[in-house]
């Protein structure tokens, strides 16, 4: 058999496991991190990204740092249910997707309004280990969910 039928046959079966395994892995993601915020660990842990965010300080002049991580956390598991909703149509992963990016959108953009992101005396591309590299990992989830948005609308306007 050439290489090619090899490949195109790996393909057809590598696709489907590997869209299954990120729409999954992204749900246990948002599981755990959303389920995390209903601690007093997580959402004193969040008080120097929001409180330096011009996107959602203001989120604390409405509600306390535990109201803050409660409702953090219930948009969480909520992006993650739809997300893995996909099981059942395409369109509430398409929502999940689109929560999703937007979501890690802001949490990329603490890497410019939190302190400690560089290390000083190094200068950029030096970033810390927390918060920097922590932050950083959203880049990729930020791609991972908008490929599941796109992914979902093409599904929903080819039904």
């Amino acid at each position: 058999m050439p290489w090619r039928d090899q490949a195109e046959r790996l393909i057809a079966y590598a696709e489907p496991v590997s869209r299954a395994g990120l729409y999954l892995s992204l749900g246990i993601i948002y599981a755990w991190f959303g389920g995390m915020k209903f601690t007093d660990y997580e959402a004193q842990g969040l008080v120097p990204l929001v409180e330096n965010s011009p996107l959602v300080s203001w989120f604390y002049a409405l509600l306390s740092v535990r109201g803050f991580s409660n409702f953090l956390g219930f948009v969480e598991l909520s992006i993650g249910l739809l997300i893995v909703l996909r099981l059942a149509s395409p369109i509430f992963s398409a929502a999940g997707g689109l929560l999703s990016a937007g979501l890690f959108v802001t949490t990329i953009s603490f890497m410019i309004s939190t302190p400690g992101v560089v290390v000083p005396e190094l200068g950029l591309p030096a970033i810390t280990v927390a918060p920097g590299q922590f932050l950083l990992k959203d880049v990729g989830l930020f791609a991972a969910s908008f490929w599941v948005f796109v992914d979902s609308l093409k599904a929903v306007v080819r039904r």
